[in-house]
C-alpha cells in the first residue's frame, strides 16, 4: 500500500477516535523519522530513543490538537525537538522535574483494546524460544515486554512501577511488540 497524504489523514483522523491500529500505522510510519533527527542531534542511540518514544506519547495525547494544514512529520519532529531542548536545558541546570498529576488529567487515553497480532504472536509462541527473542531487545523494552505480559501487570500499573507516565509506556510497548514481531518473523523465515 502507498502512503499518500490521504492515507496519513485517514489514519490520523481514526486515531483521534482512539483507534490503535491507527496509532501503531503512525508509529511504524513516522518512527525513522523522528528517531534519525534525534539521533543526529544527541548522537546516543538511547537517549535518541527516549525522546522519540516521549515525542510519539505527546504527539499521541494531544492528537486531537493537531492541524490537517500542516505536515504530521514536521509536527512529530518539532515536538521531539522541545522534548530534547527541555532535557538539554535540564541537564544543564540539574534540575529534575516531575510531570504534575494535572497533566495527567488532561491525557487523551490510547485504548487498551483485544489482542492485537502482535499479542497473539507473543503468547503463542513457543516460552523458550520467545524468551531467547526478547533477550535480543533492548533492556527498556524487555522490562515492559516482562511485566505486561509474564507478569501480566496493567498499563497503569506498569507506569507506577517504572515510575513513567502512562502514554510513554504505551507508546514504549507499541513498539517492543513491534521490535519482538520482527525479530520473530526474521528467524522463522530462516
Amino acid at each position: 500500500m502507498e502512503v499518500t497524504d490521504q492515507v496519513i489523514l485517514e489514519q490520523i483522523s481514526l486515531a483521534k477516535k482512539g483507534k490503535q491500529a491507527a496509532f501503531r500505522f503512525l508509529l511504524d510510519h513516522f518512527w525513522n523519522d523522528v528517531y534519525g533527527f534525534q539521533l543526529k542531534r544527541v548522537e546516543d542511540e538511547y537517549e535518541a530513543e527516549d525522546i522519540t518514544i516521549e515525542a510519539f506519547s505527546k504527539a499521541f495525547d494531544k492528537i486531537d490538537t493537531f492541524d490537517p494544514n500542516y505536515n504530521f512529520s514536521t509536527w512529530l519532529i518539532t515536538i521531539s525537538k522541545n522534548i530534547q531542548i527541555d532535557k538539554s536545558r535540564k541537564k544543564k541546570a540539574s534540575v529534575h522535574s516531575r510531570i504534575t498529576g494535572s497533566e495527567d488529567d488532561h491525557i487523551h487515553r490510547i485504548p487498551d483494546v483485544a489482542p492485537t497480532p502482535e499479542d497473539k504472536l507473543i503468547t503463542e509462541q513457543n516460552l523458550a524460544e520467545l524468551l531467547n527473542f526478547i533477550k535480543q531487545l533492548k533492556p527498556h523494552y524487555q522490562d515492559v515486554i516482562n511485566l505486561r505480559y509474564f507478569h501480566e501487570m496493567s498499563y497503569t500499573e506498569i507506569a507506577e512501577f517504572l515510575d513513567e507516565t502512562l502514554s510513554n509506556v504505551k507508546v514504549r510497548l507499541l513498539r517492543a511488540k513491534k521490535l519482538l514481531a520482527e525479530i520473530i518473523t526474521e528467524n522463522h523465515s530462516r
